[in-house]
Order: C-alpha cells, then sequence, then structure tokens
C-alpha cells in the first residue's frame, strides 16, 4: 500500500517504543533466545529495543530492499546476508533465534528470512494480513490498506480530521 493511501497510522517515537516494549512483553515468555537478527532498516530500533528488555547481547542484521523508493515495492534484494554463526545457531535451523522487523506486510521479506532461519521466532510490531501468517509474534494488526508512517519518516506537520480527508 502506498503513502497516498486513505487509511493512514501515523506512529510517534512515545507510541512506538511502547509497542516494542509491549513486544518484549510477549517475547519473553517466548524465549530466551540467543541471538536476535533484525530486518533492515525497519528493525534496526524495535531489535535495540527488545534486545534491551531481554538482556540479548549477540545482535546481527540482514538486509533486504524490497522498497527502492518510499512508494513503490519492487523486486526484493538481499544486500547483506546472516553471518554464517547465527545461522549455524539450532543447528543450522536457526532455533533460538528472534528475528525482529518493524512491520510484516506482504510477508515477501519474511519468507526470504525465514528460509534462511526456518525454526527461528519471527516478530514484529505491527502486522498486515498478507503478512500475518509469517510471523509468530506482532502486537498489533491493521488493515492491509493502511499506510504507517513511523517516527523516521515523518516530521511535524498539521492533520487534517478525519471528517475532512477521505478517511477510508
Amino acid at each position: 500500500m502506498s503513502p497516498t493511501s486513505p487509511k493512514a497510522f501515523p506512529v510517534s517515537w512515545d507510541q512506538f517504543h511502547r509497542d516494542c516494549r509491549a513486544l518484549a512483553w510477549r517475547l519473553a515468555a517466548a524465549g530466551p533466545f540467543e541471538a536476535i537478527v533484525c530486518i533492515t532498516r525497519g528493525g534496526l530500533v524495535p531489535a535495540a529495543i527488545v534486545a534491551r528488555e531481554l538482556d540479548v547481547r549477540l545482535i546481527e542484521s540482514v538486509c533486504i530492499a524490497s522498497y527502492h523508493d518510499y512508494k513503490n515495492q519492487g523486486e526484493l534484494q538481499v544486500l547483506k546476508d546472516i553471518a554464517p554463526a547465527i545461522k549455524a545457531l539450532g543447528d543450522g535451523t536457526g532455533q533460538g533465534v528472534l528475528v525482529i522487523d518493524d512491520l510484516t506486510d506482504t510477508g515477501k521479506t519474511a519468507k526470504i528470512v525465514r528460509d534462511m532461519l526456518p525454526n527461528a521466532h519471527f516478530a514484529a510490531v505491527y502486522a498486515k494480513p498478507a503478512g500475518r501468517p509469517l510471523i509468530d509474534t506482532f502486537v498489533t494488526e491493521v488493515s492491509q490498506d493502511t499506510w504507517i508512517y513511523f517516527p523516521w519518516d515523518m516530521g511535524l506537520a498539521y492533520q487534517a480530521p478525519i471528517r475532512e480527508g477521505s478517511a477510508g
């Protein structure tokens, strides 16, 4: 869904931090985890918060580009793979590894990483219906046609009341 979607879900830094801590609460019962793999770039901030809350020190990233500009999702590209030492955990299946992203949208990114670490625990702060089956834990589900505005993508600006816009 593009940022021109009539359904907007703006998330402030405070709200995102609260949602990441709520994710950590849910994940505490699913662990313990030996390592965290964050899907960059969106998974960097929630991974840092969850790592602190769960006291996980081994943090890795996997870099997959899907949005090649702000509006259009394109073909997925693995820009940086997961380190072999992390892939070797859990007999090479990812058991004991927590994979974190900010959002699961279509599930395409999660599918690529799940193929790399089939037994890892997958978590996202937000989930859309198409991506929901590919993750194990999330905090908030939004409709597929909702565009989430993350705090790192926004500046301060006036927001028109829902009734004045084309609310969905």
